[in-house]
């Protein structure tokens, strides 16, 4: 009878210590993070190489009579930043940490080069054809 006894203590203990134990269960490997997009549709400030690829970006411009502005920024400073109401192409660099777009048509990655910067003289130029306009007669 003790043998029977030890060993219907020894199974109830034993179930008593398994009911305790947790069961590790293999979680799936989470998803890895979407890969940075190509394309911007969207005002707002993009993270590069998180949000957005490094590389040459297009816009038609502004949307609608407003001007599209838009920076790129290293961290620190701002590295380069424009106010327009023309197409707009610029490279976001590897080295740039964010972009930042408001009121600009969407930003498309292209492989086409980058314009020749504007010489100084263009720039003058410009400025003179600007000045050199009649004044606007006020109305009424």
């Amino acid at each position: 009878m003790k043998a029977k006894t030890a060993t219907v203590g020894a199974a109830l203990t034993l179930a008593g210590l398994c009911t305790g134990v947790a069961v590790a269960h293999a979680e799936p490997n989470p998803a890895p993070p979407p890969a940075p997009k190509t394309a911007i549709d969207a005002d707002g400030t993009y993270a590069v190489g998180k949000d957005i690829e490094p590389g040459i970006y297009a816009s038609a411009g502004p949307v609608g009579d407003g001007a599209c502005y838009w920076k790129r920024f290293d961290g620190t400073d701002i590295v380069d930043n424009a106010l327009s109401k023309k197409p707009q192409v610029i490279e976001i660099e590897a080295t740039d940490t964010t972009f930042t777009t408001n009121d600009c048509q969407p930003w498309q990655k292209t492989d086409a080069p980058l314009p020749p910067p504007a010489s100084p003289l263009d720039v003058l130029g410009q400025l003179g054809r600007i000045l050199a306009r009649p004044p606007v007669p006020p109305s009424g």
